[in-house]
């Protein structure tokens, strides 16, 4: 941190979607993808490049990856390979394509299949789920089969976990919306100490790339030149001229 200084690193837009569960999965060419056991798809699926395996390798070679949220099973997101800045959002089949469906999360679709599986129905849509689907949600109950008491308060928990499901649903939306918008440039005294320390530290990059790079001293020529208790070399010693006494 005294060599580097301190970076404030502010999270990119597209972290909402980088966070969510990942599937790999494989892209049929007219129904989609499949995302336990829903179908999900957009026109964006219709390039001939999502028609080819994947380029992935490993454990789910040639797979796309697609991401789903737990809250609201409405739609999954698809990153696209090349861009990879760019989301596309990938809709239910079963939805209509006009009008609003009440959001559902994971707890809603499983029950949604266990009532196909106990029906026995073998739908060739996911449209053919819709209408189980709304029955499920108690989005159409007549009037006349209004439940007795005791079903009534049994309505009344199904309505208290229709409204989490869907105050669920109206903050994944929320999360959207934040992951939709640019990242605003920051301001005031704490975007001031973020670009004074970018400066300072930019300044020493550059110090640091116009210096020529200098070897390392070899252990031996570091000992030597560093050692206190080494005698110096016999060249470095004064020369003794012969006295008359000597002769």
């Amino acid at each position: 941190m005294q060599q580097g200084g301190w970076s404030l690193q502010i999270p990119e837009p597209q972290s909402y979607y980088k966070v969510l569960r990942k599937h790999h999965v494989k892209i049929h060419p007219r129904r989609g993808v499949q995302i336990l056991g829903l179908y999900y798809r957009s026109e964006v699926l219709d390039d001939p490049r999502y028609l080819l395996p994947s380029e992935r390798g490993g454990k789910h070679a040639g797979k796309w990856v697609v991401h789903s949220d737990r809250r609201d099973r409405r739609q999954v997101f698809f990153q696209d390979p090349v861009d990879h800045d760019t989301w596309h959002t990938l809709r239910w089949t079963g939805l209509p394509p006009e009008g609003e469906v009440p959001a559902f999360s994971d707890k809603s679709a499983e029950a949604l299949l266990a009532e196909v599986r106990a029906r026995k129905l073998a739908p060739r849509s996911d449209e053919e789920l819709l209408p189980v689907l709304v029955e499920l949600l108690g989005a159409a109950t007549p009037v006349d089969q209004w439940p007795t008491q005791q079903a009534k308060r049994e309505r009344k928990r199904d309505r208290a976990a229709r409204s989490r499901e869907s105050d669920r649903a109206g903050q994944a939306a929320t999360d959207r919306a934040r992951a939709a918008e640019p990242s605003p440039p920051p301001d005031g005294p704490d975007a001031e100490a973020t670009r004074t320390v970018d400066i300072s530290r930019r300044r020493r990059r550059e110090a640091a790339a116009n210096r020529e790079p200098v070897a390392p001293l070899l252990l031996h020529e570091s000992l030597r030149r560093g050692g206190l208790f080494l005698l110096p070399p016999v060249t470095d010693l004064p020369e003794e001229h012969p006295s008359k006494e000597s002769m």
